[in-house]
């Protein structure tokens, strides 16, 4: 699944460790969603949709 978590991690210039820190998970989680190999679930995703002040659809793209 494709998504901006990178990007809007790095418009609020966050550190990896920072962004899971904010999400109470790992630092390697963290990565592993922004890398594509590791979907969020759906507790998660809306977590991050909050922190992010965004709809779930506007952070993740299930497109192919």
């Amino acid at each position: 699944m494709k998504n901006r978590l990178k990007v809007l991690r790095a418009e609020r210039d966050w550190s990896q460790a920072r962004l899971a820190v904010e999400l109470d998970v790992s630092r390697q989680a963290v990565n592993a969603i922004e890398t594509g190999k590791h979907d969020p679930s759906l507790p998660l995703a809306f977590k991050i949709a909050r922190l992010f002040n965004l709809q779930i659809e506007d952070i993740f793209d299930d497109a192919n």
